[in-house]
């Protein structure tokens, strides 16, 4: 199997309102969240680009670029991505590490009614250790605690869509777990900061004749 990028064409334009609304007040929640742990911050707890999310899942559900619906995020923190993926009417789930987190996106899917469910947990399938190597510590690509496909009951290569922010140099490691974990013809599609959506689709790997 290989991973092949996917070009994607962003239409951007102006935000439903009820996505707009609940990027606001997801925002506003955030910022008073990060001000109030600002002394004790979550490790690698850095927002995405939500309005970025929201067009290129838009996007990608316009041009039937996905085989299915059913979505994850790994590291979800708030999970607002997650529920941006149920406002589309993805079957969205999110997968984070920090149970405190887990606890703030219950409650922002809660109090706007989306149907997005959280577990706490690693997204890094336990058995990938080999592969999942990043030097220094970082928490987010950690192996251990709960299995959250467990407490899913879902396989990790049932998913249609993976969407991920990756720490700085980390794009090519989630690529790896992606490609020796998911399905063929599954999207896993990353920030990588700077509005800078990329695309990528598990293909068979051609033999060379």
């Amino acid at each position: 199997m290989a991973l092949v990028e996917v070009a994607v064409k962003m239409n951007e334009g102006r935000l439903p309102q009820e996505v707009a609304r609940f990027l606001h007040v997801a925002s506003k929640r955030i910022d008073d969240f990060t001000e109030n742990t600002r002394r004790q911050p979550i490790p690698a707890f850095v927002p995405s680009d939500f309005v970025a999310a929201y067009w290129i899942l838009s996007a990608i559900q316009e041009q039937s670029q996905a085989v299915g619906t059913l979505f994850c995020e790994w590291g979800s923190g708030f999970g607002v991505v997650t529920c941006l993926a149920a406002l589309l009417e993805y079957e969205a789930y999110g997968i984070e590490i920090e149970r405190t987190l887990v606890a703030e996106a219950e409650k922002l899917a809660a109090d706007f009614d989306i149907p997005a469910e959280f577990v706490e947990g690693s997204f890094v399938p336990a058995d990938a250790d080999d592969i999942a190597v990043t030097p220094g510590e970082v928490a987010w690509l950690a192996t251990e605690g709960p299995d959250a496909y467990e407490a899913l009951q879902i396989e990790l290569d049932d998913f249609d869509i993976i969407y991920a922010y990756p720490w700085p140099g980390e794009d090519d490691i989630l690529g790896d777990v992606f490609e020796a974990y998911a399905s063929e013809g599954a999207l896993l599609v990353t920030y990588n900061g700077l509005e800078d959506m990329r695309v990528r689709r598990k293909v068979l790997r051609r033999r060379r004749r």
